[in-house]
């Protein structure tokens, strides 16, 4: 739903790259939780070759097309073409809770910020559970407090005014630090969102985090390699 007299309230903006499968549970939160306000929703396609726009159209999102480049670009691609005074940055296989865009706002108009992000809950079995804590007490307690890509909620002026989303290794990690040097951030103690534990599943716990690890690394040498 857009606004019909101005820019919307909140702008959601999905990256997805075939993910027609779980992209219909992520767009029917989305349009659930927000229901009450004027907002869009923007699936950021990513040249899939399954019926990810047909799902995403058939859901009333706008369907913006462009090359596989990486979910950094496809969020910055997305923010571009938004109108939102609040950029909501969703993966597609995260799901909305009750009461996320209410308890979105008023924290931010409370504590005077420009961006944040909420506590979540990360599905599969155990092996997902110290993913889970380092998103919602380890990464919150840095200075400043890093968001997990599947869940950003960012003014739209401060977005642009540091830069937006790179598609560098750990793009939202480097998104966080910029955006928390340059304005207030913190993380809603409530768990609004719920993100698949797909990844864990899939590669098993320790590759997981050698994944992340290994990409934690190349981007700390990308950033020094900038600097000098």
């Amino acid at each position: 739903m857009s606004s019909s007299t101005g820019d919307p309230a909140v702008s959601f903006v999905v990256p997805a790259r075939n993910e027609a499968d779980l992209l219909p549970a992520t767009l029917s939160s989305i349009r659930a939780v927000a229901a009450s306000i004027d907002h869009e929703c923007l699936v950021v396609d990513g040249d899939s070759n399954d019926a990810t726009r047909a799902v995403a159209r058939d859901h009333g999102a706008r369907v913006i097309g462009g090359p596989a480049t990486g979910q950094g670009d496809a969020r910055h691609r997305g923010a571009r073409h938004a109108g939102g005074r609040w950029l909501a940055f969703i993966d597609a296989d995260t799901r909305l809770l009750k009461g996320y865009v209410e308890t979105m706002l008023a924290f931010v108009r409370e504590h005077d910020l420009a961006g944040a992000n909420s506590r979540c809950r990360i599905t599969g079995d155990w092996r997902t559970v110290p993913f889970e804590r380092l998103f919602n007490y380890g990464l919150p307690g840095l200075s400043p407090p890093v968001f997990p890509g599947f869940n950003v909620f960012v003014s739209r002026s401060a977005y642009f005014d540091v830069g937006g989303f790179d598609s560098g290794p750990n793009e939202d990690v480097t998104f966080s630090r910029r955006l928390g040097r340059a304005y207030a951030t913190a993380t809603c103690p409530q768990v609004l969102v719920e993100t698949s534990g797909r990844r864990v599943a899939r590669d098993g716990f320790w590759r997981t985090v050698g994944y992340y690890t290994a990409l934690e690394y190349r981007r700390q040498v990308t950033a020094s390699g900038s600097r000098n």
